[in-house]
C-alpha cells in the first residue's frame, strides 16, 4: 500500500475471495467450505488460491500459477461450477 495514495500495490488485483462456498448436511454431519481466490505472489506471479476443509477447522491450501489474471477467473468460476454441482452454495459477503 502506498502511504501517499492510499493505493494498493498488488496491480489492481482484488485479494478478496473471489467464491465463498459452503456445503452442510446436518444428517451426514457434514460442514464444508470451499474457498476461491486470485492474487499476486512477491515476484509479480498471479496465484489461484484454493482452500478447502471443514468449517471451524485449518484445511488445506493449494496455489496454482497462471499466466494472467483473467486466465485465473475463468479457472475459478470453472471450479466455482463444479463444487455448485456437488451441492455447495454461495455465501455472499464471507471473508
Amino acid at each position: 500500500m502506498d502511504a501517499a495514495t492510499g493505493a494498493s500495490d498488488n496491480g489492481g488485483m482484488n485479494e478478496a475471495p473471489l467464491f465463498h462456498l459452503e456445503r452442510r448436511d446436518p444428517a451426514r454431519n457434514m460442514k464444508r467450505f470451499y474457498r476461491l481466490s486470485v492474487e499476486r505472489d512477491l515476484f509479480g506471479e498471479i496465484l489461484l488460491i484454493r482452500e478447502w476443509g471443514r468449517i471451524g477447522g485449518q484445511g488445506r491450501r493449494r496455489t496454482e500459477p497462471h499466466a494472467d489474471p483473467d486466465t485465473a477467473q475463468r479457472a475459478a468460476a470453472a471450479l466455482a461450477r463444479s463444487k455448485r454441482r456437488r451441492g455447495y452454495v454461495e455465501i455472499v459477503g464471507a471473508a
